[in-house]
């Protein structure tokens, strides 16, 4: 027998054929003994709990005080019925989401389409978003003089485009 010059081990006369893949590696037995072991462990452990459950479970109820007849049982709060859902302090759960938000939205939409009272007293109402977008850009929004007190709370002023500015400079001739 020779030796191999790299390893300084013994060469085998004929060369070992091991039908394509290492003999050293991971077999496949071992990893499904693996597994099948895991299993095993884990089905084990769950009827220890699930023992454990029941056995605590009867004891609990067996050592139970009775109840006092001084006690009279209230009902179960934990079921709700619709006629008592509103009778429960807000917020409150949605029964159905999509219906809510839809009337809520339609709400919503036909308050900014429509003219209507806020206050008839004060002689102020609510006018068509539309309608009032259209306002705006005819009269603008309100100026103030810079000394007054409504001057701190109106609403700002729309800003000018350089190109507007630039428009009304060739206007006036500057």
């Amino acid at each position: 027998m020779s030796k191999d010059p790299m390893t300084n081990q013994p060469k085998p006369n004929r060369p070992i054929n091991h039908g394509g893949f290492e003999q050293e590696d991971l077999s496949s037995k071992s990893a499904l003994y693996f597994l099948a072991g895991l299993v095993l462990v884990c089905l084990v452990v769950y009827l220890i709990v699930f023992g454990m459950y029941r056995f605590l479970d009867s004891y609990a109820t067996a050592h139970q005080p009775p109840m006092s007849p001084m006690v009279t049982p209230q009902a179960d709060t934990r079921t709700v019925t619709p006629e008592n859902a509103e009778t429960f302090p807000q917020p409150r759960l949605e029964e159905n989401e999509r219906t809510q938000l839809r009337s809520f939205i339609e709400d919503q939409d036909r308050k900014l389409a429509t003219y209507d009272w806020v206050d008839k007293d004060r002689g102020s109402v609510r006018i068509p978003i539309d309608r009032a977008m259209e306002l705006i850009v005819q009269r603008g929004l309100p100026v103030h003089p810079e000394g007054s007190s409504a001057a701190q709370t109106s609403a700002p002023v729309k800003k000018q485009t350089p190109k507007a500015a630039m428009t009304k400079a060739a206007a006036s001739g500057k």
